[in-house]
């Protein structure tokens, strides 16, 4: 996969991305699924997409889990209970642990359940029978690299549902959670499927869509000139929830986002004594008024009368990952992985003014499977799967997946700065914003 040629071919994919559309209606076959429960509803004539469900593991707080379950059962929306606006169609589960919860819900819902994915796809026929597909490769008993990398089946499963397209004829739209895939070659090459098969690509996090306290959004073209965030969580995991939550601010600046040319990841000590420097006087003024916007800041540290005291941040927040992000136009974005368990975000305009706010991502409790920031995300995979397009550009995933990468490998290269040209991906974001803001 990595040589020359797909290099070359990478190049000139990323310097000539384009809008997304997608084709066709489903047919539908006449093989029977692994298991059919009894009372199965019938969808003949029914105006809802017919999905086919890819999980890698279904158990308590697992994403599979929570997407599955909005899908099937529904949803809370604008003050009411919203019916799934798709039909799960097929399912594909890879793995059935023993605190499983797979099994329960397709027998709750009349569920089919196939033992692959061309399988799923097709409903045990010969060619694309379903109207979209959800790809939901987090969570389950699969190795980790050398450098911490989770190796989710994500690009793995993708291929195998492109594979079923061009043997088909056809494509419907695609739902990757989370980030493409630990390889950049593999994330290019995900999203020029997208684009040669000419099928609707939504990806990515909750984050950008979920509630927002205060409801705003980054004014559109807005000077932006730097963006933090302050978030929890660990390497190759919560780190794509960071990058995105400053991702969607930031990509609405004047001029749209226009690629990162340097990633570099610095933990403890190493990393404060970097933000100590003169340069970084801005990023420390955000970090702070970041923290302002938590519900977890620890009331004993106090606060600081100076608020770019490198002292109080380091002893607030001492044992941090953070990620430099240098980005072709000059802006800089910045993460922290702390143990303050909230997102917050603060960007700043070229006069100085801060806009603000905390991207609601309230964890369930009290044995509770339920986990609402997710219902934004479940209701932009329904309307991909509707209207046919994603209501934002996959290119934030794209870029948020290669910063991911940068992230990690410039850890495993001993905390040095890596240049980064391949990132060169250049997108303009909707006006329209996309958070859960009602």
């Amino acid at each position: 996969m990595k040589n020359s040629n797909l290099r070359h071919d990478r190049r000139r994919f990323l310097s000539s991305i384009g809008a997304t559309a997608v084709v066709g209606a489903a047919t539908f076959s006449e093989r029977g699924p692994l298991i059919r429960c009894a009372g199965a509803a019938e969808t003949s004539g029914s105006p809802r997409p017919k999905v086919a469900f890819l999980g890698t593991v279904v158990k308590t707080h697992s994403h599979a889990q929570h997407f599955l379950d909005r899908h099937t059962l529904g949803y809370t929306w604008k003050g009411g209970w919203q019916e799934p606006r798709v039909k799960v169609e097929s399912v594909f589960i890879d793995q059935f642990p023993e605190e499983d919860l797979a099994r329960g819900r397709i027998k709750r819902h009349g569920l089919s359940l196939y033992p692959t994915i061309e399988e799923a796809l097709t409903l045990g026929g010969e060619k694309l029978a379903v109207d979209g597909v959800i790809i939901i490769g987090e969570h389950g008993d699969y190795p980790t690299n050398e450098k911490g990398q989770h190796l989710y089946p994500r690009y793995e499963w993708f291929k195998k549902v492109v594979k079923v397209f061009e043997q088909s004829g056809r494509s419907v739209p695609v739902f990757n959670d989370k980030h493409l895939s630990t390889d950049w070659d593999q994330c290019v090459a995900m999203v020029q499927d997208s684009r040669r098969l000419d099928f609707a690509f939504l990806a990515g996090s909750s984050l950008p869509v979920t509630r927002r306290m205060p409801a705003i959004d980054m004014p559109y073209n807005a000077p932006l000139k730097e963006s933090v965030c302050v978030a929890y969580g660990g390497i190759d995991s919560y780190d794509i929830h960071a990058l995105e939550t400053a991702q969607c601010m930031s990509e609405r600046r004047d001029g749209g986002e226009s690629g990162v040319k340097q990633v570099h990841a610095l933990r403890g000590d190493k990393l404060w004594n970097r933000l100590w420097m003169d340069d970084c006087k801005t990023t420390r003024e955000l970090i702070v008024s970041a923290l302002t916007r938590s519900h977890n800041l620890p009331v004993a540290t106090g606060f600081p009368t100076d608020p770019t005291s490198i002292e109080w941040l380091q002893r607030t927040m001492p044992d941090t990952t953070g990620y430099l992000i240098e980005h072709n136009d000059g802006l800089r974005t910045t993460i922290l992985l702390t143990d303050i368990r909230d997102f917050n975000y603060a960007g700043m305009l070229r006069d100085s003014t801060i806009v603000s706010c905390q991207m609601y991502l309230p964890m369930p409790k009290h044995g509770s499977t339920t986990a609402d920031f997710f219902n934004p995300l479940a209701r932009h995979i329904e309307t991909t799967m509707i209207q046919r397009k994603p209501p934002y550009p996959v290119e934030r995933t794209l870029l948020t997946s290669g910063m991911v990468i940068g992230g990690v490998d410039s850890l495993f290269a001993g905390e040095k700065p890596l240049a980064t040209p391949h990132l060169d991906v250049k997108y303009k974001a909707p006006r329209d914003s996309t958070f859960w803001n009602d």
